[in-house]
């Protein structure tokens, strides 16, 4: 007999904007020498908003033990993955399929594999329910309805994020900068030594309106300029969401750079950072110079280089309480980017070394490079709030 349970779970603050948690666990009876066997169990969690969601699955091996694994399922609604961590996920039409990314493979019996993704949806978000683990199903149309059908929109109450500002503690697109050099809630400023970078105002670019902030940075460590905002954030959270529009001209170098610098009281003042290395994004945290993700090649391949010549939009949430940290580009979570607790290979090795949750107090736009590394960097319509932002 097939037993199919839905449970509410609780809510992860990955999303960011999640709106509806489901979770559907699946447990199948497969036939083997005229007796059941258990083939495997699949927990889906699944934050859902409109147009979007992410997934949480976690595989438990209910079978004989194996080296590889090869997860697939069918949706039933129009969702499209758009991205995935600790697994590659394709999708063809309706049909999706999982593999283990190498190092994770291993599936004892009774043993356990935990991968996410993100996606998008148009008109329905069901829960999918035929799930098969190498080739053998963990469920099917046998199994009992579930009572209560997971919702297909996120309840009028909590809406999905916009991209106004709302009460957002900063919500700037430098359009009432009157001169070129930045004033009023926006002051230039060099953290630890200045050299010949430079910050203007730019009224001949912009991504909306018609000024942003220009930032002419040099490589060499004794470069620094960022304009940093004046207002206090050591209130914002527990989650602290940042939206900003950034727009830059050459691509990130292999030696490490910041363009996003927030003083830390968790580090004693010194900055949690946001920049690049060998050519990806990448989080830093001064006090220890810890990296997310690890800066091996797997590492680097889990994050996402920042495109050149156009306007992109980066957003970052900061879980002030547990220390969770997650990142978008665009409608795309990056999964190197991302820290939930959980450890995970090639990701937050060392950024889980430090307990301590951070505590950002300010907020600095601007360039650091700590060996080679020039840039011009453009922010426009940054905000800094309590709720989610959108782009």
């Amino acid at each position: 007999m097939l037993t199919r349970v839905l449970r509410l779970p609780r809510r992860t603050w990955t999303a960011g904007v999640a709106a509806v948690a489901l979770v559907v666990s699946v447990l199948a009876a497969m036939p083997a020498s005229g007796a059941a066997s258990d083939a495997c169990r699949v927990d889906y969690t699944v934050d859902a908003w409109a147009g979007g969601y992410t997934a949480q699955v976690r595989i438990t091996n209910l079978g004989p033990a194996a080296s590889d694994w090869r997860l697939t399922w069918t949706y039933t609604g129009d969702q499209q993955v758009t991205s995935a961590w600790n697994a590659t996920v394709t999708q063809t039409g309706a049909s999706v399929v999982a593999v283990d990314a190498g190092w994770n493979g291993a599936l004892a019996t009774g043993g356990t594999a935990e991968f996410g993704l993100q996606g998008t949806w148009r008109s329905a978000d069901p829960v999918p329910d035929d799930f098969a683990l190498n080739g053998l199903s963990c469920g099917g149309d046998g199994g009992t309805p579930p009572t209560t059908p997971p919702p297909t929109t996120p309840p009028p109450t909590t809406p999905p994020p916009s991209a106004e500002c709302g009460d957002a503690v900063i919500c700037s697109g430098f359009e009432d900068q009157a001169g070129p050099e930045p004033s009023g809630d926006w002051r230039f400023t060099a953290p630890d030594c200045q050299g010949t970078g430079s910050a203007v105002v730019d009224s001949a670019v912009a991504h909306e309106g018609s000024r942003s902030l220009r930032v002419d940075g040099r490589a060499g460590y004794c470069n620094h300029a960022f304009v940093a905002h004046t207002a206090d954030l050591s209130a914002v959270g527990p989650v602290m969401y940042v939206r900003m529009w950034v727009r830059h001209t050459t691509a990130l170098p292999v030696s490490h750079v910041t363009f996003v610098s927030m003083p830390d009281s968790a580090q004693g003042g010194r900055a949690l950072r946001v920049g690049g290395q060998n050519g990806a994004l990448q989080w830093n945290r001064e006090s220890d110079d810890a990296t997310l993700p690890a800066q091996s090649p797997a590492g680097v391949a889990l994050s996402r280089p920042l495109p050149t010549d156009g306007w992109q939009c980066l957003r970052f949430a900061i879980d002030t309480s547990a220390g969770h940290l997650d990142t978008w580009l665009g409608d795309e979570q990056v999964p190197g980017l991302h820290a939930d607790g959980v450890p995970t290979q090639d990701v937050d090795q060392q950024w889980l070394a430090r307990g301590t949750a951070p505590r950002p107090t300010a907020l600095r736009l601007g360039w650091e490079s700590y060996a080679s590394g020039d840039d011009t960097v453009w922010f426009d319509d940054v905000a800094v709030g309590s709720a989610p932002i959108g782009c």
